[in-house]
């Protein structure tokens, strides 16, 4: 069978990425440019600035990832980007530069749910990855549990009813004065603290529920910070950063294992930027390698958004012949149901 190059481009957020991957499986370029810097100061993302700079850099970006490849786009079989969900203006910025490249390309054109290219970032850490199988996507905007039964064949099974894990580390780093993006800055806090100082909750729903809630664990370490201040207390920030991430994590744990309790699978996969949390990813191995279930997850950098893991979902469009119409529109709100 002919190799099978695609260009996969990711814009939804704050990091304009694009790269060459062969066969979905093989990265042979991956170029990242990250705005973390630019939003530091805000605190988090500012759509408008986000979009602009998606502008500047995009065009860098691709040429970038072609040279890297060592491919013209007389080399490639199709190009797979980023509609939705994300930013509106970051979202357009991809869709219709990638667009107006496949259409000068005369290649496919394929529309990729962002969150579909998280869970197949796992596909490019591992090839082998057999169905049916657990998704557990964690990050700054989704918090979902799905079952995948083919490619293109998914249902979601729970899904956050407010806050994302991902978000209320984000605002809970901010409250503690760690800075952004707050994941990372909760988990190097945590580091020096201890995670049963603070008895935060841990909320689970309804009994038979796989969907998730982080407002009231967010909202109850605030409570804690104000009555402490109120009193004049100063608390220590690594038992509040160490006790925020185990209920956190607890939570997602417990219910991917009642999601297994249910769907009987071989494997899970974990996707998304919480995936790279490391206390994330020991506990679920400890747990799943009691119950002989394969753990596959992707190392740090295919965690954030970036265009490997949505040429990689192209990849698998592009076999089932699954293109996009030159009419596709950026859709913020894309749900993967």
């Amino acid at each position: 069978m002919k190799d099978v190059y695609i260009l996969g481009i990711e814009t939804s957020c704050d990091e304009t990425s694009a790269a060459v991957v062969r066969n979905g499986r093989e990265i042979l370029s991956h170029i990242i440019s990250s705005q973390v810097r630019t939003h530091q100061k805000y605190g988090g993302v500012v759509p408008e600035i986000a979009s602009r700079e998606h502008s500047l850099h995009f065009e860098g970006v691709v040429q970038s990832a072609l040279e890297e490849a060592g491919l013209g786009f007389d080399g490639l079989d199709g190009i797979a980007v980023t509609y939705g969900p994300g930013l509106v203006g970051s979202l357009l910025v991809g869709v219709a530069g990638a667009k107006a490249l496949a259409y000068a390309a005369r290649v496919p054109f394929i529309g990729i749910n962002h969150l579909e290219g998280h869970i197949y970032a796992n596909f490019l850490e591992e090839p082998d990855l057999k169905f049916p199988l657990l998704a557990l996507l964690v990050s700054g905007g989704h918090t979902n549990l799905i079952l995948f039964e083919g490619h293109g064949d998914f249902k979601v099974l729970g899904r956050t009813r407010d806050d994302a894990a991902g978000e209320a580390l984000d605002k809970v780093a901010r409250t503690l004065g760690l800075g952004y993006p707050g994941g990372p800055q909760i988990q190097k806090a945590a580091a020096g603290g201890n995670a049963a100082a603070f008895d935060f909750p841990r909320a689970m729903l309804e009994p038979q529920s796989l969907d998730f809630s982080f407002s009231g664990m967010k909202s109850a370490v605030l409570n804690t910070l104000n009555s402490a201040r109120m009193k004049g207390i100063t608390l220590p920030v690594p038992d509040l950063a160490a006790s925020f991430q185990q209920a956190v994590v607890d939570v997602l744990v417990r219910k991917t294992l009642m999601a297994l309790e249910r769907n009987p699978v071989t494997s899970v996969v974990l996707a998304g930027g919480v995936a790279a949390n490391t206390l994330l990813r020991q506990s679920l191995q400890g747990e799943l390698k009691q119950r002989n279930i394969s753990f596959v997850y992707p190392k740090p950098l295919l965690c954030t958004d970036n265009g490997a893991m949505i040429a990689a979902a192209g990849y698998y469009h592009f076999l089932q012949g699954n293109f996009a119409p030159w009419t596709l529109n950026a859709v913020p709100g894309l749900s993967l149901a």
